[in-house]
């Protein structure tokens, strides 16, 4: 019997499709501004479906986005709002774990515009420390090049908490990032940085194998929680996209996902969980499938 930590599904895609509102550039915050309170119930419905963990819908609120739309001066407030959301998620459910998500700066899989070392390690830091107080680790993520897996680590373990490491794979070759580079890169830089554990986020289910085996050789916990997008679009890499650009997989049911997800077990990942259209019937079915192979989900 092994240990493992369930994490929940995507929040993002979630809220969009329980809002029905034209998406926009400020993605899950616009919506959680819109409807108060829906955040609070997805993180409820995963924690009903076997998770052990509400990561925070703090994955886009940085300086760069609030800015474009005029509303920087709400940093502060939607960071807390969404602490409380998650807060009042774990309370209700009388168990768990709260992962302060940070998500990339300017913009996701988009290296190519990925601010310069200390500018990235400034702004990462400053989230991370205004996340810290208030949850149980931090959860940096969609990690897509090893300039920003540097400079993410370097901020994030600034605000004294575990630092949870989570790179973005090429969907057709999980051993390199979408930068191009190598993930055996990220490996040096995590244990370099102290990085408390190593995940794979935000990709191809297809392509966490391969990337799994590289991510191992860390020596640290490990695991991984894909997407279930067709493809990252073109129209989704330009500026101030919104995910109506692109579109879910219909191959990828509860059942389909969980298969993928027992094979990552089956490797010696202690970390699973789903990313963007993958959502609570999904993970109760992950968890479903874990209890059944013997396996004690983490509370």
């Amino acid at each position: 019997m092994t240990k493992i930590t369930l994490l929940d599904g995507g929040m993002g895609q979630e809220l969009i499709h329980r809002a029905g509102d034209r998406p926009s550039p400020l993605w899950s915050t616009q919506v959680m501004m819109d409807h108060p309170g829906m955040v609070e119930a997805v993180h409820e419905d995963y924690f009903r479906a076997g998770s052990g963990i509400a990561t925070t819908n703090t994955y886009c609120i940085h300086h760069d986005r609030l800015v474009k739309t005029g509303i920087d001066g709400r940093f502060d407030e939607l960071h807390e709002a969404a602490v409380e959301e998650a807060k009042a998620a774990r309370k209700a459910a009388g168990h768990g774990k709260i992962a302060g998500s940070i998500g990339p700066l300017v913009a996701s899989y988009r290296p190519d515009v990925h601010p310069p070392h200390d500018e990235a390690v400034a702004k990462y830091a400053e989230v991370a420390q205004k996340l810290a107080p208030h949850v149980d680790f931090l959860l940096c993520e969609t990690v897509a090049s090893v300039a920003h897996a540097r400079s993410i680590l370097e901020g994030a373990k600034t605000a004294g908490k575990p630092v949870w490491l989570s790179v973005t794979v090429d969907d057709e070759d999980g051993t390199r990032l979408r930068s191009g580079e190598l993930v055996a890169e990220v490996v040096r830089i995590a244990n370099e940085g102290g990085a408390d554990a190593l995940l794979a986020n935000c990709s191809a289910p297809e392509a966490m194998e391969a990337a799994l085996e590289v991510i191992k050789t860390a020596g640290l916990p490990f695991g991984a929680y894909a997407n279930g997008f067709t493809m990252i679009t073109k129209d989704f890499l330009k500026d101030s996209p919104t995910v109506d650009a692109l579109s879910a997989r219909r191959d990828l049911g509860p059942e389909t996902y969980a298969n993928f997800v027992m094979g990552w077990v089956d490797q010696g990942a202690t970390i699973v969980g789903g990313c963007c259209e993958v959502g609570p019937a999904h993970i109760i079915e992950v968890a479903r499938r874990l209890r059944a192979a013997g396996h004690d989900i983490a509370e």
